[in-house]
Order: structure tokens, then sequence, then C-alpha cells
């Protein structure tokens, strides 16, 4: 018997009371009457920038006045024609380091915490955290109010939204403004493990 098998059959001994599980299927989750709304609210809220694009707005003029200075850009998106990396051509993941700005497509947002559902839709994921400044495409129509439901739609495959099943997925990932951390001195560090700024793009019907 392995030690971690040892110390749980310890702990399953002196256990004096058990309970069924909950039944969750009363569980009523929050809903919003707008949730592109309160999307937009929760996603500024942890640090993120929203801005809703209109048709005749071209993404790769608006990413560069509002990144003047990058030099390396990845993507591996059709319009984003401004890309000097792809993370579907580099060799590895390393190619990488450096990147200025990634941009990357978002399938649903949800409006209760402002997170993204990012599946992996490119070679090399890195660029998802790696890249400094972080730029994702994300259609405002597709706007869940909550997790439950966004679980149910990485549950069941929806040819209407173009979401695949989650076991399908085979890697994909919430993100929710930049990677911030305060754990050391209670001092808000904004780029801890990831993208030092998230810029949504709400795309139009």
């Amino acid at each position: 018997m392995s030690n971690k098998e040892d110390i749980l059959k310890k702990y399953r001994a002196h256990v004096r009371e058990r309970f069924d599980m909950p039944a969750l299927d009363d569980i009523k989750a929050v809903t919003y009457p707008d949730p592109l709304v309160q999307f937009m609210k929760m996603s500024e809220s942890v640090g993120g920038q929203v801005m809703e694009l209109t048709p005749d707005r071209d993404i790769n003029v608006l990413i560069r006045e509002l990144f003047p200075d990058a030099q390396e850009i990845a993507s591996n998106l059709p319009e984003v024609t401004i890309a000097t990396r792809n993370p579907d051509t580099v060799a590895s993941a390393q190619e990488l380091n450096g990147t200025d700005v990634g941009v990357i497509r978002g399938q649903f947002g949800v409006a209760e915490n402002g997170c993204i559902w990012i599946p992996q839709q490119m070679t090399e994921k890195a660029v998802c955290f790696i890249s400094e400044n972080l730029v994702i495409l994300l259609p405002k129509s597709q706007i869940v109010n909550n997790m439950h439901e966004a679980y149910r739609r990485l549950s069941e495959a929806d040819a209407r939204s173009g979401v695949e099943d989650f076991n399908a997925a085979g890697y994909g990932t919430f993100i929710s403004g930049p990677s911030k951390t305060a754990d050391i001195a209670q001092v808000l560090v904004m780029g801890a493990q990831a993208a030092r700024s998230v810029t949504i793009f709400l795309l139009p019907e």
C-alpha cells in the first residue's frame, strides 16, 4: 500500500458520520437582465479592458493604436494580418517568448465573473499565457449568465455557436482579466504568471 493510500485509509476509518451528496437540481444560478452589460462590468472589475467594435473598425489598426510599441505580435487568426509570429508554425513554444501582444479568439463569455472560454485553437497554446498583452476576440452575442450555463455548453456540442464538446476540445481554459496576485505583502502585482493586460474586442453580430 502506498503512503497516499495508507493516509486515506486512516482518514476513512475515522469518519463518524456520512452524508448523501446534495441534490443540485433545485439550485437556481444567478441570471441577469442583460448578460452582455454584466459581462462588460465584471471584465473591467477584474482589470480587463472591453471595447465594442463596429463593422467598420479594422482590428489591425486598433491593435496598433493600443500597442504602438509592440514589436512581436502572435496570432493564427486570418483577420490579424499584422502578426509577426504564428503559434501554428513556430518550431516550439519557446519561440513565442518575447511576444508583446497575443491575439486569440474566445468562444463565449460568462456574465457572472467575466470569464471567457478559450479552447486550444492553436498548435502552441503558450501564446495564451506568455504574451505580455492579450487581445481576445469575442462575439458579443455569445454571453451566458453563469458558470452553470457555461459548463452545460461545454458538455453538449452546439453547432449554432461553434462550441465544441468539452471532451473533444482536448485543452481549454477560462481566462478572466490579466494575471494578478497579491500573495506577497498584500501588494497587487499584474502579470505575475501570464499577461499583464487583457483587452476584449466584442465583435458585432
